[in-house]
Protein backbone atom coordinates (compact mmCIF):
# COMPACT_ATOMS: atom_id res chain seq x y z
CA UNK A 1 0.00 0.00 0.00
CA UNK A 2 1.25 3.46 -0.94
CA UNK A 3 -0.69 6.43 0.45
CA UNK A 4 -0.53 9.77 -1.36
CA UNK A 5 -1.15 13.16 0.24
CA UNK A 6 -2.23 16.00 -2.06
CA UNK A 7 -2.94 19.21 -0.10
CA UNK A 8 -3.94 21.20 -3.21
CA UNK A 9 -5.66 18.82 -5.68
CA UNK A 10 -7.41 19.85 -8.87
CA UNK A 11 -9.53 18.89 -11.80
CA UNK A 12 -7.36 19.10 -14.91
CA UNK A 13 -9.06 20.09 -18.17
CA UNK A 14 -6.86 19.61 -21.25
CA UNK A 15 -7.63 20.95 -24.73
CA UNK A 16 -5.66 19.65 -27.72
CA UNK A 17 -5.46 21.75 -30.88
CA UNK A 18 -3.20 22.38 -33.84
CA UNK A 19 -1.84 25.82 -32.95
CA UNK A 20 -2.89 28.25 -30.24
CA UNK A 21 -3.54 31.76 -31.55
CA UNK A 22 -3.68 34.26 -28.65
CA UNK A 23 -6.50 36.78 -28.85
CA UNK A 24 -8.55 34.63 -31.23
CA UNK A 25 -11.26 31.97 -30.90
CA UNK A 26 -9.47 28.60 -30.85
CA UNK A 27 -11.31 25.35 -31.45
CA UNK A 28 -10.10 22.22 -29.73
CA UNK A 29 -9.69 18.99 -31.66
CA UNK A 30 -9.92 16.89 -28.49
CA UNK A 31 -10.45 17.55 -24.80
CA UNK A 32 -10.35 15.51 -21.60
CA UNK A 33 -10.96 15.91 -17.88
CA UNK A 34 -8.66 14.16 -15.41
CA UNK A 35 -8.23 14.11 -11.65
CA UNK A 36 -5.23 16.33 -10.91
CA UNK A 37 -2.62 17.28 -8.36
CA UNK A 38 0.78 15.65 -7.96
CA UNK A 39 -0.18 13.08 -5.34
CA UNK A 40 -3.42 12.28 -7.15
CA UNK A 41 -1.42 11.56 -10.30
CA UNK A 42 0.94 9.31 -8.34
CA UNK A 43 -2.08 7.32 -7.10
CA UNK A 44 -3.46 7.10 -10.64
CA UNK A 45 -0.15 5.80 -12.00
CA UNK A 46 0.21 3.30 -9.15
CA UNK A 47 -3.32 2.01 -9.74
CA UNK A 48 -2.63 1.65 -13.47
CA UNK A 49 0.38 -0.49 -12.55
CA UNK A 50 -1.64 -2.72 -10.21
CA UNK A 51 -0.53 -1.31 -6.85
CA UNK A 52 -2.85 -0.61 -3.92
CA UNK A 53 -3.10 3.08 -3.09
CA UNK A 54 -5.19 5.50 -1.06
CA UNK A 55 -5.41 9.19 -1.98
CA UNK A 56 -5.70 11.61 0.94
CA UNK A 57 -6.83 15.11 0.00
CA UNK A 58 -9.07 18.06 0.90
CA UNK A 59 -12.21 18.33 -1.25
CA UNK A 60 -14.82 21.05 -1.53
CA UNK A 61 -17.72 22.13 -3.73
CA UNK A 62 -19.05 20.51 -6.93
CA UNK A 63 -15.54 20.23 -8.38
CA UNK A 64 -14.40 18.36 -5.27
CA UNK A 65 -17.28 15.90 -5.52
CA UNK A 66 -16.51 15.30 -9.19
CA UNK A 67 -12.83 14.74 -8.40
CA UNK A 68 -13.76 12.18 -5.74
CA UNK A 69 -16.09 10.37 -8.14
CA UNK A 70 -13.48 10.29 -10.91
CA UNK A 71 -10.89 8.79 -8.56
CA UNK A 72 -13.26 6.16 -7.24
CA UNK A 73 -14.23 5.37 -10.81
CA UNK A 74 -10.58 4.54 -11.45
CA UNK A 75 -10.49 2.17 -8.47
CA UNK A 76 -8.65 4.53 -6.11
CA UNK A 77 -9.62 4.66 -2.44
CA UNK A 78 -10.23 8.25 -1.29
CA UNK A 79 -9.86 9.64 2.24
CA UNK A 80 -11.02 13.25 2.14
CA UNK A 81 -11.24 16.25 4.45
CA UNK A 82 -14.34 18.29 3.62
CA UNK A 83 -13.47 21.97 3.18
CA UNK A 84 -15.59 25.07 2.71
CA UNK A 85 -13.78 26.27 -0.44
CA UNK A 86 -14.08 24.80 -3.92
CA UNK A 87 -11.45 22.42 -5.30
CA UNK A 88 -9.56 24.24 -8.07
CA UNK A 89 -9.82 23.60 -11.81
CA UNK A 90 -6.66 23.86 -13.95
CA UNK A 91 -6.56 24.25 -17.74
CA UNK A 92 -3.89 23.03 -20.17
CA UNK A 93 -3.70 23.75 -23.90
CA UNK A 94 -1.59 21.22 -25.80
CA UNK A 95 -0.54 22.14 -29.33
CA UNK A 96 0.22 19.48 -31.93
CA UNK A 97 3.85 20.57 -32.16
CA UNK A 98 4.45 19.78 -28.48
CA UNK A 99 3.99 23.24 -26.94
CA UNK A 100 1.98 23.25 -23.72
CA UNK A 101 0.29 26.27 -22.11
CA UNK A 102 -0.97 25.83 -18.55
CA UNK A 103 -3.20 27.95 -16.33
CA UNK A 104 -3.16 26.72 -12.74
CA UNK A 105 -5.74 28.13 -10.33
CA UNK A 106 -4.52 29.22 -6.91
CA UNK A 107 -6.95 26.95 -5.10
CA UNK A 108 -8.95 27.33 -1.88
CA UNK A 109 -7.64 28.59 1.45
CA UNK A 110 -7.76 25.98 4.21
CA UNK A 111 -8.83 27.00 7.70
CA UNK A 112 -6.71 26.00 10.72
CA UNK A 113 -9.25 23.27 11.52
CA UNK A 114 -9.14 21.92 7.95
CA UNK A 115 -5.34 21.97 7.98
CA UNK A 116 -5.24 20.07 11.28
CA UNK A 117 -7.76 17.50 10.00
CA UNK A 118 -5.64 16.84 6.92
CA UNK A 119 -2.53 16.42 9.05
CA UNK A 120 -4.42 13.99 11.30
CA UNK A 121 -5.14 11.82 8.26
CA UNK A 122 -1.38 11.68 7.65
CA UNK A 123 -0.91 10.43 11.21
CA UNK A 124 -3.64 7.83 10.70
CA UNK A 125 -2.40 6.67 7.30
CA UNK A 126 -1.29 3.27 8.59
CA UNK A 127 -4.91 2.32 9.28
CA UNK A 128 -5.70 2.58 5.56
CA UNK A 129 -3.28 -0.27 4.98
CA UNK A 130 -4.66 -2.25 7.91
CA UNK A 131 -8.15 -1.89 6.43
CA UNK A 132 -6.86 -3.36 3.16
CA UNK A 133 -5.04 -6.18 4.93
CA UNK A 134 -1.56 -4.80 4.22
CA UNK A 135 0.85 -2.32 5.73
CA UNK A 136 1.61 1.14 4.38
CA UNK A 137 5.13 1.08 2.96
CA UNK A 138 5.30 4.62 1.56
CA UNK A 139 3.58 7.95 2.02
CA UNK A 140 4.03 10.31 -0.92
CA UNK A 141 3.43 13.99 -0.03
CA UNK A 142 3.22 15.89 -3.27
CA UNK A 143 2.57 19.32 -4.74
CA UNK A 144 2.17 22.89 -3.64
CA UNK A 145 0.68 23.84 -0.31
CA UNK A 146 -2.65 25.66 -0.48
CA UNK A 147 -3.23 28.96 1.22
CA UNK A 148 -3.59 28.47 4.95
CA UNK A 149 -0.82 25.85 5.28
CA UNK A 150 2.58 27.02 6.51
CA UNK A 151 5.81 25.77 4.84
CA UNK A 152 6.49 23.60 7.90
CA UNK A 153 3.34 21.54 7.22
CA UNK A 154 5.27 19.03 5.13
CA UNK A 155 8.00 18.74 7.78
CA UNK A 156 5.33 17.76 10.30
CA UNK A 157 3.94 15.27 7.76
CA UNK A 158 7.37 13.63 7.43
CA UNK A 159 7.68 13.34 11.22
CA UNK A 160 4.20 11.82 11.56
CA UNK A 161 4.81 9.35 8.73
CA UNK A 162 8.06 8.16 10.31
CA UNK A 163 6.35 7.84 13.69
CA UNK A 164 3.81 5.54 12.04
CA UNK A 165 6.55 3.35 10.56
CA UNK A 166 6.22 4.41 6.91
CA UNK A 167 8.84 5.80 4.59
CA UNK A 168 8.02 9.14 3.01
CA UNK A 169 8.61 10.59 -0.45
CA UNK A 170 8.34 14.36 -0.82
CA UNK A 171 7.73 16.16 -4.11
CA UNK A 172 7.42 19.87 -3.46
CA UNK A 173 9.49 23.02 -3.86
CA UNK A 174 10.57 26.32 -2.34
CA UNK A 175 10.32 26.96 1.40
CA UNK A 176 8.19 23.82 1.95
CA UNK A 177 10.98 21.61 0.56
CA UNK A 178 13.72 23.42 2.48
CA UNK A 179 11.77 23.28 5.75
CA UNK A 180 11.16 19.54 5.41
CA UNK A 181 14.78 18.49 4.85
CA UNK A 182 15.67 18.48 8.55
CA UNK A 183 12.89 15.92 9.16
CA UNK A 184 14.89 13.50 6.94
CA UNK A 185 12.44 12.48 4.20
CA UNK A 186 13.39 9.15 2.65
CA UNK A 187 13.38 10.61 -0.86
CA UNK A 188 12.81 14.06 -2.33
CA UNK A 189 12.06 14.57 -6.03
CA UNK A 190 12.94 18.06 -7.27
CA UNK A 191 13.19 19.02 -10.90
CA UNK A 192 16.11 21.07 -12.18
CA UNK A 193 14.55 24.45 -11.34
CA UNK A 194 13.44 23.32 -7.88
CA UNK A 195 16.89 21.90 -7.18
CA UNK A 196 18.53 25.18 -8.20
CA UNK A 197 16.13 27.15 -6.00
CA UNK A 198 16.82 24.93 -3.01
CA UNK A 199 20.60 25.42 -3.17
CA UNK A 200 20.52 29.02 -4.42
CA UNK A 201 22.62 28.59 -7.56
CA UNK A 202 22.09 27.63 -11.23
CA UNK A 203 22.26 24.03 -12.44
CA UNK A 204 24.06 24.09 -15.80
CA UNK A 205 25.60 20.61 -15.99
CA UNK A 206 24.90 17.10 -14.73
CA UNK A 207 27.77 17.61 -12.30
CA UNK A 208 26.07 20.72 -10.91
CA UNK A 209 22.96 18.61 -10.29
CA UNK A 210 25.02 15.93 -8.52
CA UNK A 211 26.59 18.55 -6.25
CA UNK A 212 23.23 20.14 -5.47
CA UNK A 213 21.66 16.76 -4.72
CA UNK A 214 24.57 16.00 -2.39
CA UNK A 215 23.90 19.25 -0.56
CA UNK A 216 20.24 18.30 -0.04
CA UNK A 217 21.42 14.99 1.40
CA UNK A 218 23.76 16.82 3.77
CA UNK A 219 20.75 18.87 4.92
CA UNK A 220 18.67 15.77 5.66
CA UNK A 221 17.25 14.11 2.54
CA UNK A 222 18.15 10.43 2.50
CA UNK A 223 17.80 10.13 -1.30
CA UNK A 224 17.43 12.72 -4.05
CA UNK A 225 15.63 11.73 -7.25
CA UNK A 226 16.21 14.72 -9.52
CA UNK A 227 14.37 15.16 -12.81
CA UNK A 228 16.50 16.92 -15.43
CA UNK A 229 13.81 17.15 -18.09
CA UNK A 230 14.74 15.85 -21.50
CA UNK A 231 18.29 15.17 -20.24
CA UNK A 232 17.18 12.38 -17.90
CA UNK A 233 17.08 11.68 -14.17
CA UNK A 234 19.60 11.47 -11.38
CA UNK A 235 19.47 9.40 -8.18
CA UNK A 236 21.86 10.28 -5.36
CA UNK A 237 21.78 8.11 -2.23
CA UNK A 238 24.09 6.74 0.45
CA UNK A 239 24.50 3.53 -1.55
CA UNK A 240 25.67 5.37 -4.67
CA UNK A 241 24.69 7.70 -7.49
CA UNK A 242 23.20 6.86 -10.89
CA UNK A 243 22.22 8.79 -13.99
CA UNK A 244 19.71 7.61 -16.56
CA UNK A 245 17.85 8.62 -19.70
CA UNK A 246 15.07 7.27 -21.88
CA UNK A 247 14.41 8.07 -25.56
CA UNK A 248 11.11 9.74 -26.47
CA UNK A 249 10.05 10.01 -30.09
CA UNK A 250 7.26 12.57 -29.71
CA UNK A 251 6.24 14.58 -26.64
CA UNK A 252 2.46 14.90 -26.55
CA UNK A 253 2.01 16.31 -23.04
CA UNK A 254 4.33 16.52 -20.05
CA UNK A 255 1.53 17.15 -17.53
CA UNK A 256 1.95 14.60 -14.75
CA UNK A 257 5.08 13.01 -16.24
CA UNK A 258 7.12 13.70 -13.10
CA UNK A 259 4.35 12.22 -10.98
CA UNK A 260 4.32 9.09 -13.12
CA UNK A 261 8.09 8.88 -12.62
CA UNK A 262 7.72 9.03 -8.84
CA UNK A 263 5.03 6.34 -8.96
CA UNK A 264 7.33 4.12 -10.99
CA UNK A 265 10.18 4.71 -8.54
CA UNK A 266 8.10 3.90 -5.45
CA UNK A 267 6.34 0.96 -7.08
CA UNK A 268 9.75 -0.58 -7.84
CA UNK A 269 10.85 -0.35 -4.20
CA UNK A 270 11.97 3.27 -3.99
CA UNK A 271 15.71 2.71 -3.91
CA UNK A 272 18.59 1.78 -6.22
CA UNK A 273 19.18 1.75 -9.98
CA UNK A 274 16.29 -0.64 -10.68
CA UNK A 275 13.84 1.88 -9.23
CA UNK A 276 15.48 4.61 -11.34
CA UNK A 277 14.88 2.51 -14.48
CA UNK A 278 11.21 2.21 -13.54
CA UNK A 279 10.98 5.97 -12.92
CA UNK A 280 12.43 6.78 -16.32
CA UNK A 281 10.23 4.25 -18.12
CA UNK A 282 7.10 5.69 -16.52
CA UNK A 283 8.09 9.29 -17.27
CA UNK A 284 8.94 8.53 -20.89
CA UNK A 285 5.62 6.75 -21.38
CA UNK A 286 3.63 9.55 -19.74
CA UNK A 287 4.89 12.33 -22.03
CA UNK A 288 3.66 10.39 -25.05
CA UNK A 289 0.07 10.26 -23.72
CA UNK A 290 -2.63 12.96 -23.94
CA UNK A 291 -3.32 15.41 -21.11
CA UNK A 292 -2.39 13.99 -17.73
CA UNK A 293 -3.14 10.38 -18.70
CA UNK A 294 -1.05 7.91 -16.68
CA UNK A 295 0.76 5.02 -18.36
CA UNK A 296 -0.22 1.37 -18.00
CA UNK A 297 2.32 -1.49 -18.07
CA UNK A 298 1.62 -1.89 -21.80
CA UNK A 299 2.91 1.66 -22.40
CA UNK A 300 6.27 1.06 -20.70
CA UNK A 301 9.54 0.23 -22.45
CA UNK A 302 12.12 -0.33 -19.69
CA UNK A 303 14.48 -2.01 -22.15
CA UNK A 304 15.01 1.38 -23.81
CA UNK A 305 16.15 3.00 -20.55
CA UNK A 306 19.88 3.49 -19.98
CA UNK A 307 21.11 3.85 -16.38
CA UNK A 308 24.75 4.13 -15.41
CA UNK A 309 26.89 4.77 -12.34
CA UNK A 310 29.45 6.42 -14.66
CA UNK A 311 27.82 9.83 -14.46
CA UNK A 312 28.66 12.32 -17.27
CA UNK A 313 29.47 15.18 -14.89
CA UNK A 314 30.58 17.63 -17.58
CA UNK A 315 27.51 17.16 -19.78
CA UNK A 316 25.67 20.49 -20.20
CA UNK A 317 21.93 20.49 -19.56
CA UNK A 318 19.62 21.77 -22.28
CA UNK A 319 17.50 24.86 -21.83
Amino acid sequence: MIVTITPNPSLDRTYELGTLTPGEVNRAEHDRLDPGGKGVNVSRALTAAGHRTTAVLPLGGPSGRLLRDLLRGQGIDVEAVAISGDTRINVSIAERGGSLTKVNAVGPELSPAESAALLELVREAQKFGDRAGTGVEWLACCGSLPRGLEPEWYAESVARAHAGGARIALDTSGPALVAALAARPDVVKPNREELAEAVGRPIATVGDAVDAAGELRERGAQQVLASLGADGMLLVAEEGSWFGSAPVAVVRSDVGAGDASLAGFLGAGGTGPGALVAALAHGAAAVQLPGSAMPTPADLDPAAVVVTADIPLERPLRG
